[in-house]
């Protein structure tokens, strides 16, 4: 930045109050080309961020933070407000280990009120924090901010059903980056619209109510009456159809322009005096003030380092999204029965190529897994195949219907689950950690987990045509790992590879499989020998795959999951009821793990070669009891 950049005197939101209007915005291009830069090194989320700048320097130009609480839904869009609220000189950070977290966290700063992640959460958290305000004695002004796909997922609904019928001090901001929502048309429209967000008006209309609830016996009865004598008009002179916000029981001021800060500024102002709750409709561009961003926002939402010139990534390869999508097509151009779905992630699954050729047969519910589920289950009790492309992650909100709609009426679906495993740099809310764990306690399901990309497809072939009930297959983000040369994939439920002749075994499944492969050379040089027990079905766990590991004196579980529940506990339980005598050792995840590349989170929890080696080592008498 230069000299004269309006940034450089930024440190506090309250700085922004000082800003002329013109300054507000030289301020929101220099945010713009901050962003840019970083995502560029960084990766990360850029249309979505660079979509909201002037909507986040109005937020913190006419509200308080951190006394007034702002909650990001989904909270991919805070980098603006990372930078506005302190954090401007760490961004640079961003994602990277130890950095500033891509997302909002309470314990990085009290400019964020809610730790968010996934999406439609931020009306109901908002609505919690605001009567937290009423019940505590405080005041202050809680908002919003949620896009229009995130208001496709049934919890930002239930939330708005809640809060619309209180008397807290809400702000909901409608972030509307995709008009599926219509604008309002025609002169009168457009009065009535500037006519509502007026200070004025709202001022004149609050003190109107005020004045009415004071009178003892007829104030209510009068207020009631003002309210309808104002519908009546609106409805049958102006031809007012009301909002579905307005049904929820929320005022709408809408829409407005959302790179507008003065016309944002003055309807913040008027929503904050304003009684009830209210809705902002607020239309913005995706990916505004970066050319290729607005062009293909899908391609500039979540996105890898990139040349800011060309708007290339700087490396691509292919992935097992790419593989999977791929098998998606060949087995839909062979089978009229094949049927995706995907939760408005059509791209990131690998699903797009499906999407432009199976029109007909390609469904995208939008943010809405647990609607994904039920649907699928609904499919398939027609008598078609759904495959259902998920990020492990938020596969999570549909484990009610995965037990209750599929599993349990032994209805025939398949679960794609992707970015299975450690993902990265968007930290906690997006490891796919909790899916083994969550579907081993569910009956009727069968889960396979592929370590190469032919393994993929052939797991994929069986999870569709030869496994009963609900069918899963996880698979990591990203593409393959190392593989022996002398490696042979066999089409059983479980592989033993190396010599059983020998007193360690390891037990591992899907990417662990090549990390366990390079610590066996690795210990072969060092003179002991260890042999692998790859499990492609984790669920349900092979009998004869746990009676043929009863002979190994050592028995070491790897395993890319929560430890708790997950398939290592079932397979050490299970070898102890078929008599194992030796020692069992599991090695998992048991917390939250935080934002890091995936090989730096892996050797911290002592999952990638150097830790499996290490292990072993350490109980057969050699080498370092731990990591550097």
């Amino acid at each position: 930045m230069t000299d004269d950049s309006i940034l450089n005197g930024i440190n506090a939101p309250s700085d922004l109050k000082k800003l002329s209007v013109e300054e507000l915005y030289q301020l929101s291009e220099e945010i713009r080309v901050r962003i840019i830069q970083t995502v560029s090194e960084n990766g990360g989320h850029l249309a979505s961020n660079l979509g909201v700048v002037e909507l986040t320097i109005a937020l913190h130009s006419v509200f308080n933070a951190p006394k007034d609480k702002i909650v990001w839904d989904v909270g991919h869009q805070s980098y603006a407000h990372k930078i506005l609220t302190g954090r401007k000189d760490n961004i640079g950070t961003i994602r990277r280990e130890n950095g500033l977290a891509g997302f909002p966290k309470r314990n990085e700063s009290e400019y964020d009120s809610f730790d968010t992640g996934h999406s439609s959460t931020s009306v109901s958290a908002a609505y919690g924090i605001a009567c937290a305000g009423s019940i505590n004695s405080e005041k202050y002004y809680t908002v919003a901010v949620i896009g229009d796909g995130a208001l496709s997922g049934g919890l930002a609904l239930e939330g708005l059903n809640n809060a619309g019928r209180s008397k807290e001090n809400l702000i909901v901001i409608l972030n509307d980056n995709k008009m599926s929502i219509s604008k309002n048309v025609g002169s009168m429209a457009k009065y009535l619209t500037k006519i509502r967000i007026k200070p004025s008006y709202l001022d004149t209309k609050s003190r109107v109510h005020r004045k009415l609830d004071r009178l003892t016996l007829l104030g209510k009865p009068l207020s009631r009456m003002f309210s309808g004598m104002k519908r009546w008009i609106r409805d049958n002179f102006f031809g007012h159809q009301p909002t579905m916000f307005e049904q929820f029981g929320f005022n709408y001021y809408g829409p407005l322009d959302g790179h507008d800060i003065e016309q944002l500024c003055t309807a913040m102002k008027a929503a904050k005096r304003s009684r009830g709750p209210v809705l902002l409709h607020v239309c913005t561009t995706k990916g505004k003030g970066y050319e290729y961003a607005e062009k293909d926002p899908k391609i500039f939402h979540g996105i890898s380092a990139f040349d800011i010139e060309t708007g290339e990534p700087k490396s691509s390869s292919k992935g097992y999204s790419d593989i999977f999508g791929e098998f998606m097509c060949s087995a839909a151009k062979s089978d009229k029965h094949i049927c995706a779905i995907t939760a408005a992630m059509a791209m990131g699954t690998g699903l797009s190529g499906f999407a432009k050729k199976y029109k007909s047969r390609f469904y995208d519910v939008g943010i809405a897994e647990e609607h994904a589920v039920t649907f699928a289950s609904g499919l398939a009790a027609g008598n078609v195949i759904p495959v259902f492309a998920v990020y492990s992650t938020f596969l999570q909100r549909s484990y009610d219907q995965i037990l209750h709609d599929a599993a349990l009426q032994k209805l025939h679906i398949v679960l794609a689950i992707d970015r299975a495993g450690i993902v990265g740099e968007d930290g906690e809310t997006h490891q796919g950690i909790f899916d083994a764990a969550f579907l081993n306690t569910i009956p009727n399901v069968t889960v396979f987990a592929p370590a190469s990309f032919e393994e993929l497809k052939d797991m994929l072939y069986t999870a569709v045509y030869n496994t009963p009930d609900v069918a899963a297959v996880r698979y990591p983000r990203g593409g393959e790992l190392y593989l022996p040369d002398n490696y042979e994939y066999h089409q059983e439920d479980h592989i033993f590879y190396g010599s059983k002749a020998c007193d360690n075994l390891i037990v591992t499944y899907g990417r662990m499989f090549s990390y366990a492969c390079l610590a066996v050379e690795r210990l072969r040089e060092k003179g002991i020998e260890v042999c692998i027990l790859k499990l492609n079905r984790i669920k349900p766990v092979s009998v004869n795959a746990v009676r043929s590991s009863l002979g190994f004196k050592n028995c070491y579980f790897f395993e890319e999951g929560i430890r708790y529940g997950g398939v290592g506990e079932s397979f050490g339980l299970m070898l102890y009821q078929n008599g194992y005598s030796g020692k069992f050792s599991l090695t998992a995840i048991e917390n939250y793990v935080h934002q890091a590349k995936v090989e730096s989170a892996l050797h911290h929890l002592m999952l990638d070669a150097d830790g499996i080696e290490q292990k072993i080592l350490k109980d057969n008498g050699n080498g370092n009891t731990g990591q550097e």
